[in-house]
């Protein structure tokens, strides 16, 4: 093995104490491994723990004792087998959290793709006719009776379906929007950027915080193809701020031949002001109001599975489907079971105790106390000290900005409570909290109960000395 002329030269003799690969792998406890995992995967998890030593050594430590190897290799295994993705614990309190998958799916989304998973479906298949069908047909029944429009379709997500909609109506033509209406969504999504990626091009109208419907009429040219509106889904405009109204939109566009696209967003089916929120935009308004065409997420007021809903007029809704992107853009087996489900139990007027966005908002504050102290409890049990406090969740998923609901926290007091949060995040399942004034801090909120034994039972390993060690 060739070394630096940089590495210290203490640091060479442990450098030539680690065996080769090929050493490893004939060591007889290293070799019982293979028939479990495979040569590929046991060569790979060797040359790892291999360079995970020589890493070690480079700050100073020493080489592993030769009897550590296989012990290493083995839980280097086990590492690798672990799957990218998998399930967490949600105890922050954002209920769609952006970087935990957003909307958890309820138990009938989650049955329905089971169900056209384990085999083949009828994804594109006619059952009456016995000939091909359309996979846009599944969910366009529901999507319709719900909110009203005449016509619906299913994309990938939100930005897919504003895509969309703007490459096939206002192709190399005009779009109107408001000058506060230019939004950045996460992961730098802009509305600028997606019209010009479209070939629409923008024309801004009014100023930042105030638009007026004479600066779209004084805008239109024998170019422009559509007026369009973007929800402030995760920010508020307040104080000396001005936007004419969905209605007048409507009849202005409809006054000079244009289209009306509204973009919610988040996009809700109910009625947000009956759980102590401010007013959401509902789909039904906005068709209500005169929208040609409203796009909006599965996967956040919805509550269903990840992807971009357009509704509207059957004529536009049409041309959207036969565009040549709508197959780029176009949603799986999977997607469409858990839609079609999630929508089923708004169709029963269920959605409020089936679907887990919806409980979480609707757990009252009293319920959450109740299963806090319970969670306390469990670590008094154990000799750990925990407290309750008053504290508020979010809704999250960029919508409702500043919007908060009430909420009980367990907070359990550490002089180190990064490091218990990062033991927390490594654990299994991995549990994801928040940290409040040196206290680590978990909203039962966002926690299924289903999921409170669990949680108690990790968070007592990442506390115990045994964890830490």
């Amino acid at each position: 093995m060739a070394y630096s002329s940089e590495q210290p030269h203490n640091h060479q003799a442990e450098y030539r104490k680690l065996p080769a690969v090929d050493a490893l792998l004939h060591e007889p406890a290293v070799a019982a491994l293979v028939a479990a995992h495979g040569a590929a995967a046991v060569t790979e998890a060797v040359r790892a723990v291999l360079a995970a030593a020589r890493q070690t050594i480079s700050q100073g430590q020493p080489a592993p004792a030769p009897d550590q190897w296989p012990a290493r290799i083995e839980a280097m295994l086990a590492e690798q087998a672990t799957p990218s993705l998998r399930p967490v614990i949600n105890a922050t309190g954002v209920i769609i959290h952006t970087n935990l998958g957003r909307a958890p799916l309820s138990a009938t989304a989650q049955k329905a793709m089971a169900a056209v998973a384990a085999g083949y479906s009828n994804l594109e298949y006619d059952l009456d006719a016995g000939q091909r069908g359309s996979r846009h047909d599944h969910a366009r029944r529901l999507l319709c009776a719900l909110t009203g429009a005449e016509d619906a379709m299913v994309v990938n997500n939100n930005a897919a379906a504003v895509y969309l909609a703007l490459s096939a109506r206002c192709q190399d033509r005009e779009v109107l929007i408001s000058r506060s209406q230019l939004v950045e969504i996460g992961g730098g999504f802009r509305i600028p950027d997606v019209l010009r990626q479209s070939g629409a091009r923008l024309v801004e109208v009014g100023t930042t915080n105030r638009t007026h419907l004479r600066d779209f009429a004084q805008a239109v040219t024998p170019t422009t193809a559509a007026l369009m509106r973007v929800h402030s889904s995760n920010f508020k405009q307040i104080g000396f701020v001005t936007m004419p109204s969905l209605d007048d939109l409507a009849t202005l566009a409809h006054e000079q031949g244009l289209v009306l696209i509204d973009d919610l967003g988040s996009g809700t089916l109910l009625d947000t002001t009956l759980y102590g929120l401010a007013p959401e935009p509902m789909v039904q308004e906005s068709l209500a109001a005169g929208a040609d065409l409203v796009t909006f997420s599965g996967d956040k007021l919805l509550g269903g599975p990840q992807a971009g809903i357009i509704v509207g007029r059957q004529q536009l809704i049409q041309q959207l489907r036969l565009h040549p992107m709508a197959r780029a853009l176009r949603v799986d087996k999977l997607t469409l079971a858990a839609l079609d489900a999630t929508l089923r139990s708004y169709e029963r007027g269920t959605a409020a105790t089936e679907i887990p966005v919806w409980r979480m908002i609707a757990a009252t504050a009293e319920e959450l106390k109740a299963r806090a102290q319970s969670w306390l409890e469990q670590l008094a049990a154990a000799g750990l000290t925990a407290q309750l406090w008053q504290g508020e969740s979010a809704v999250g998923g960029g919508s409702l900005p500043g919007e908060t609901l009430p909420t009980w926290l367990l907070a359990v007091p550490h002089a180190a409570p990064a490091a218990v949060a990062e033991r927390l995040r490594h654990l299994h399942p991995p549990v994801v909290c928040r940290i409040q004034r040196d206290h680590l801090v978990f909203d039962p909120r966002t926690v299924e109960a289903e999921e409170d034994a669990l949680l108690c039972t990790t968070l007592r390993m990442a506390l115990t000395d045994k964890a830490a060690a």
